[in-house]
């Protein structure tokens, strides 16, 4: 029995820019087990040059990265979307343990099972060394404020 993880497929303009919402307040828990759940347990992922294949990958995948990657603060945007589909774009800023800051770019095909989870991703990513002082992405660490400003706001 599979859990299901709301809002389902077919998705509506509305109910995907929710999943989008949904999928960036997850990963900006910084959470590899609670962000793992929301895959299928068969996952298929890639990421940059990484492939992932089910959800156990997933959660070690996530978690080397947020052990890399300090101080991570997500935005992701609906590019567009189709009936089991969401096309994202994202920027995320973040620092090495050398105190170096970037802000990575990027874009994701989502496909969903018919219970929301997410079955298959793929991503391209392009990371672009920032100065600390450059930064857009200033909320305490965790979900974004609603009243901060998304992408294009932000003219990114």
């Amino acid at each position: 029995m599979s859990t299901q993880r709301p809002p389902l497929p077919p998705f509506t303009r509305e109910s995907a820019i929710e999943k989008v919402r949904l999928a960036e307040d997850g990963w900006n828990s910084r959470d590899p087990a609670k962000v793992s759940l929301a895959y299928t347990v068969d996952t298929q992922w890639r990421n940059r040059a990484e492939f992932a294949n089910g959800r156990h990958q997933v959660e070690e995948f996530l978690t080397r990265k947020w052990n890399r990657e300090l101080d991570y603060r997500l935005i992701k945007e609906l590019w567009t979307h189709t009936d089991n589909r969401i096309a994202v774009r994202y920027a995320y800023e973040w620092h090495d343990d050398s105190s170096n800051w970037f802000r990575s770019y990027g874009n994701e095909n989502w496909e969903f099972d018919t219970n929301g989870l997410m079955k298959r991703r793929f991503a391209c990513i392009n990371d672009s060394p920032i100065i600390e002082s450059d930064r857009l992405f200033h909320w305490p660490l965790g979900r974004r404020p609603d009243d901060h400003p998304g992408l294009s706001e932000l003219g990114l």
